[in-house]
Formats: structure tokens, sequence, C-alpha cells
């Protein structure tokens, strides 16, 4: 299959998108994982988990998975599913739709998981490579022909 037969846009687009989202869920995690900002840990860390500096505490439950950066691990999860949907719409165009549909979920998840979708670069850049992904159509040997000079 030459590359005027794969989605190009598509996938370069969930590409780039993919991996905005891996980069922000990843410094959310990292910065998570320290206490930094976050309120459930508070400023200073003297917040809901304890008056340890830092905010670490030997605390348990959903507080101390955000604070360990559980919505920035979310957010990297959610950058590598994209970016393997648009590998996957690359390598396998005839199951264009399915993988644009991966892309477009994921892409629409990331607002909830990293920083803000990938600083909402990554969430634009998927949703679009998404819908370019459910919208293309495989050129037909007629058409190809008519492209390739003889």
């Amino acid at each position: 299959m030459t590359e005027s037969e794969k989605p190009m846009a598509a996938f370069i687009l969930s590409l780039v998108g993919g991996a905005f989202m891996l980069l922000g869920g990843g410094m959310r995690s990292m910065m998570g994982a320290y206490g930094y900002g976050s309120m459930m840990n508070g400023y200073w860390g003297y917040g809901m988990m304890g008056a340890y500096p830092g905010g670490v505490s030997p605390g348990f439950g959903m507080m101390r998975w955000y604070g360990l950066g559980g919505f920035g691990f979310t957010g990297v999860l959610f950058g590598l599913l994209v970016i393997i949907g648009s590998v996957m719409l690359y390598n396998k165009p005839a199951d264009h739709s399915k993988w644009a549909l991966v892309i477009l979920i994921f892409s629409v998840l990331s607002l909830f998981g990293s920083a803000m979708g990938g600083f909402g670069i990554g969430l634009v850049l998927g949703i679009i490579g998404g819908i370019l992904g459910l919208t293309w159509k495989s050129p037909t040997q007629a058409e190809l022909k008519i492209r390739e000079p003889d």
C-alpha cells in the first residue's frame, strides 16, 4: 500500500496530539507525586493528607492516589492509547473507522486525565485527527491510475 492510500493527515495530527497528551500527563504525574499545588495535599503540605512537608504522608484512598499523580497517570495512559490508535490507523487503513474512534474517544477523555488534554493542543489535534480518520475514504484503483503517470 502506498502513502497515497493511507490517512496521512489523520495519522500525523493524532500522533502529535498523543505526544502532547503524553507530555502533559507525565508533567502532571511528576508534579502530583511531589505535592506541588494540588488541593488534596495542600499547597504547603498541610492539607487533607496530613502535616508532612510537601504533602507526602502515609495516606490511603483516592486522595492519596490523586496526590501521587494518579490523574497524571491516566493522562499518560490516554496519550499512549491515542498514539497506538494513530499508528494502527496508519498501518491498517482498512479499519480506519475503528482506530479513528479510539483516537476520538481517548482524546476527549484526556481532558479529564492529563494537564487539560495535553495543554489543550493535544485535545484539539486528537479530535481533528480522529474526525479526519473517520471521514477518510480509501482511493479506488481507478483514481490511483489517474494520479500515477505511465
